[in-house]
């Protein structure tokens, strides 16, 4: 394959075959993914701009300044109706937690019993390998 042949992949195109092949794999599934990156990088920038020209990107930027520039005013208000924050109680988590640990632990133990009761040991088909009683 020749250099102009590689670059006239499409970054999907480059991912798909950085993924396919193992040898160039690394290379390619990097410029794959910085490339779709990329292009939709300037597709979004390409829409902003498009909004923005249309007027309603505009509208929406001057009513968040005018938002934020009434702040200083609604702050003191929205502080003195909050309510008072409450302690957390972080007891019943802990205690869900470890209920949840000590149930998943003692299934694992009935599991493993069970199994093991139900299933004896196989004989060992093999002789043992050395004498069991030492010659004198």
């Amino acid at each position: 394959m020749t250099a102009n042949a590689d670059a006239r992949l499409a970054p999907s195109q480059r991912l798909a075959r950085g993924l396919k092949y193992s040898t160039v794999g690394p290379v390619d599934v990097t410029r794959g993914v910085v490339g779709l990156s990329l292009n939709t990088a300037s597709a979004a920038a390409a829409e902003l701009r498009k909004r923005y020209e249309s007027g309603k990107l505009r509208r929406q930027l001057a009513a968040a300044a005018e938002a934020v520039a009434a702040l200083p005013e609604i702050l003191p208000e929205l502080l003195s109706d909050a309510a008072p924050a409450k302690p957390k109680r972080r007891r019943r988590p802990l205690l869900i937690a470890a209920v949840a640990a000590a149930v998943l632990a003692g299934g694992a133990v009935a599991f493993s019993v069970v199994r093991r009761t139900r299933r004896p040991e196989p004989p060992s088909p093999l002789p043992p390998s050395v004498d069991v009683a030492p010659k004198p």
